[in-house]
């Protein structure tokens, strides 16, 4: 016991001690270059902000930098010609319909039924209309509207309006975000929308018409949590544009400028040298074909022409690939011009391009395309006979939306490589006629048809070297002779 409490209460030995560490805290402080703010980059990063997505993307900044878009697709021909691109290589004859809903020939009805009023409609333009506006004016807006003039049994239509008729005439609701009223869970509730577009040059008041949000399209890009409104997708290159256009008027004016001037006169003769008076800047007429003489002292000569220079075409060439940057698109598609490019190449600046394209078809589907599925159902099923054995209720996610096929340079290893597929079982026909945009179902009825023709008049039915092998014999001719004439 006495030894016990000796040891709790003895100065410990030296080599009994043991020592810790006590940690120290230290702040740690990291520092950033992009963080400092120096002479260097002090007028650089001037104008950047803190505003949240709705007061950067303000009505009156989005309305100045629509206007200016147009202006620039309006007078640019490179700018014009990437919206247009672009709208045709995302859209471009518009999505074919595929619908499973385990009955064949509902599917076929369903199909052509719909098929015939998007052509009615014309759904493919307005879908393209739609896909330049989100990108000129950063958005798009449709209504699902009536229009009894349709001769199809379905009287659903799509009413484009531009984003400038989508406006906030109650400037205190904040609720309210320029036109699109929102409940306490975000969701749109309704949109305020002017009957005309406010630069029609009507000078009365108008009062905007509040269209349920079931009944209207929005499609924009968010890049912004709490976005809600759009801006333009050309909107970085906007001053690339101008640039553009400025430098090419300036080279052009200044080789007219050298190209004006026929002949000058000059002299290396110092002042009041042994040199005749001649008025400056004195224009003088030259004819054509004829000799003439100079005061003495003085040359004939011509301006040099400096414009353009050799690095006009680089200049151009860089400031187009980077303008089209923006919206993922290639330079030899901006500029339609592959001269500088091999195949190879081409192919990999394409892969960027191609994956923004689906992303945009993509999007097309969810925001778009679904939303008119689903209104047309609505309507197809008011219809005898249209939907039925079965409710529309019962297979309308059945569908899906099929794109043509973007083509390629080189058919026969297109062709090859399907073949290869289908050989060892990576991929199916539906695979491979969807990658082309087409619907299995509809190319083997095709292809059955026109095979029963070419047995029926004594065609081959294979192109291959072994085609005198596959042609039908004169007993299937006439079992197939016999058929026909029971159908």
């Amino acid at each position: 016991m006495l030894k016990l409490i000796s040891r709790l209460f003895s100065y410990p030995t030296r080599h009994r001690t043991k020592s810790f560490a006590v940690p120290v805290r230290v702040p740690v402080r990291a520092r950033y270059d992009a963080a400092q703010t120096t002479e260097d980059n002090r007028r650089h990063w001037a104008m950047a902000d803190a505003l949240s997505a709705a007061a950067a993307n303000s009505a009156g900044v989005r309305r100045l930098l629509r206007n200016r878009a147009r202006y620039e697709v309006a007078n640019n021909s490179y700018a014009k010609g990437i919206v247009d691109t672009l709208a045709n290589d995302v859209i471009g004859y518009g999505p074919t319909i595929q619908i499973e809903t385990g009955d064949p020939i509902a599917n076929v009805r369903i199909k052509m039924a719909f098929e015939k009023w998007a052509k009615e409609i014309s759904l493919a333009a307005k879908l393209r209309t739609m896909r330049r506006a989100k990108a000129v004016d950063g958005e798009a807006f449709a209504i699902l509207t009536t229009n009894s003039k349709l001769r199809s049994p379905i009287k659903l239509d799509i009413k484009l309006v531009e984003a400038d008729q989508v406006t906030n005439p109650r400037k205190n609701d904040p609720n309210n975000a320029d036109g699109i009223t929102f409940d306490a869970d975000g969701n749109p509730i309704s949109y305020a929308i002017l009957p005309e577009h406010p630069g029609s040059g009507m000078m009365t008041t108008q009062e905007p018409k509040y269209v349920p949000a079931s009944s209207v399209i929005h499609w924009f890009n968010s890049d912004r949590a709490g976005q809600v409104r759009g801006i333009p997708e050309i909107m970085p290159a906007l001053p690339l544009f101008a640039q553009l256009r400025r430098y090419t008027l300036a080279v052009i004016a200044a080789a007219e400028t050298a190209a004006d001037h026929a002949a000058v006169l000059y002299t290396d003769a110092p002042a009041a040298g042994e040199a005749d008076d001649v008025d400056p800047f004195l224009p003088i007429e030259i004819e054509q074909r004829m000799m003439t003489t100079v005061p003495a002292g003085w040359k004939l000569g011509q301006f040099k022409a400096e414009q353009p220079a050799s690095t006009y075409a680089e200049f151009k060439r860089e400031l187009l690939n980077e303008i089209s940057r923006c919206v993922s698109m290639p330079f030899n598609i901006a500029a339609c011009n592959s001269a500088s490019y091999n195949y190879s190449s081409g192919q990999l600046d394409h892969q960027t391009y191609f994956s923004a394209i689906d992303v945009d078809q993509d999007d097309a589907e969810l925001v778009v395309l679904t939303r008119v599925w689903y209104a047309w159902l609505e309507e197809a099923a008011l219809v005898p006979g249209l939907l039925t054995p079965q409710p529309y209720g019962d297979w309308s996610d059945t569908v899906s939306y099929l794109w043509r096929s973007r083509g390629h340079a080189d058919p026969t290893k297109m062709a090859n490589a399907s073949d290869t597929r289908l050989n060892n079982h990576t991929a199916t026909l539906a695979d491979e006629w969807a990658a082309l945009g087409f619907n299995w179902e509809d190319k083997l009825r095709q292809r059955a048809k026109e095979i029963a023709l070419m047995k029926e008049l004594g065609l081959p039915t294979s192109t291959g070297s072994n085609a005198s092998e596959l042609q039908p014999t004169d007993e299937e001719n006439e079992r197939e002779q016999d058929v026909a004439r029971a159908a």
